[in-house]
């Protein structure tokens, strides 16, 4: 008894397509949030290399005047509302498209990961959310320690690339305060893609890493233990709607079955085009038996099979619906039909005998 509630009380069976589905409905998904984070600063790096000139330009013109002349600005109430409103407008039209670029990479980031998530889940209050020991156990959890190792390599490892790219520039840093801002933006481009792309670069193996670790992470998570597989199969034998699937899908492997034994019948007797009921026998039976039977489509097909296969084709329409009525598919002919069947399967057997002699 202890043995088999270990085994059910551990997650060793892959989970069911039920359990995923009900996981991406609470939202609970496999993400990385360094592929996130590297899919922004791809687009940050597309940014700069598209959008840097114009951008550079239309900053440069609408700072310029603030930054060269400053002390001339008035500083009243209504002239401090007109600069902001240049300032703020001007920042806009620069940065519209840029930053439209930067949210059209962060939901790339999710999309690539994962199916579209709408579910409200997340947001629901949860008491553990604000539970002081829920979160002192989040704190100090193994996620937690896993999590700050790998922020502290990320920073470790990113800021070591970016010190390899900015060092052979350290002479050009102190001048940039004395040139002119239409000739440091340029600049300020120049460096800031070289940064980038090693940052991206260096950024692409630990998005991998991570995204590896995390999907495998979020599998273990929803394996399920054999009592949650009984449970599952419980729940989903008393739904109707997967008790009609089911037995939909018995009723066309059974039908499948029927069909295939249609051409090792003996004589198939029709009503002739409303029933179809397809016999054998054989030497040493007790009974014929009925391989099988079907009405209108079903005894359509029977009768094409029949055809297809040489098996004779009798009509006996009182006979056939007797024979519909009474007898289901692999079961013998009942003894108040015998006389009857055993005429027909008789004159099947006198002109099997005559053809055999011709």
């Amino acid at each position: 008894m202890a043995e088999n509630d270990t085994e059910d009380s551990e997650k060793t069976e892959e989970p069911t397509s039920k359990k995923l589905d009900d996981a991406h409905n609470k939202g609970d998904v496999a993400k990385s949030q360094e592929v996130s984070t590297w899919f922004v600063l791809v687009a940050a790096t597309l940014m700069i290399m598209v959008f840097g000139h114009s951008m550079s330009a239309s900053l440069g013109v609408t700072l310029k005047p603030f930054l060269a002349n400053a002390h001339d600005i008035a500083t009243d109430g209504e002239h401090i509302r007109l600069v902001w409103s240049q300032v703020i407008w001007g920042l806009i039209f620069a940065l519209a498209m840029p930053l439209g670029l930067l949210m059209l990479g962060g939901l790339s980031g999710n999309l690539v990961q994962h199916k579209l998530v709408l579910s409200t889940e997340q947001m629901k209050p949860k008491f553990s959310k604000i539970s002081p020991l829920a979160g002192a156990k989040r704190l100090f959890s193994m996620t937690s320690l896993v999590n700050f190792a790998k922020g502290i390599a990320k920073l470790m490892i990113v800021g070591f690339v970016m010190f390899v790219i900015m060092w052979p520039e350290r002479d050009q840093l102190p001048l940039m305060v004395t040139i002119d801002v239409f000739a440091l933006l340029p600049l300020v481009k120049t460096l800031s893609l070289k940064l980038m792309i090693g940052v991206v670069s260096v950024m692409a193996v630990i998005a991998m890493i991570d995204f590896l670790y995390q999907k495998n992470k979020w599998q273990e998570k929803q394996k399920m233990t054999i009592k949650e597989l009984r449970d599952e199969y419980k729940q989903m034998e008393g739904d109707p709607t997967i008790k009609a699937k089911l037995r939909q899908v018995r009723i066309e492997r059974g039908r499948k079955r029927m069909m295939a034994s249609v051409p090792n019948a003996t004589v198939v007797i029709t009503n002739p085009t409303h029933y179809a009921i397809a016999l054998e026998y054989e030497q040493g039976m007790g009974a014929p038996v009925c391989l099988a039977k079907g009405k209108d489509n079903i005894a359509l097909k029977i009768r094409e099979l029949a055809e297809e296969n040489h098996v004779p084709l009798v009509e006996n329409p009182p006979l056939a619906r007797a024979l519909f009525a009474s007898v289901e598919v692999d079961d013998e002919v009942p003894p108040e039909h015998y006389k009857a069947v055993a005429e027909v399967i008789g004159y099947v057997m006198r002109i099997r005998g005559k053809l055999g002699r011709n």
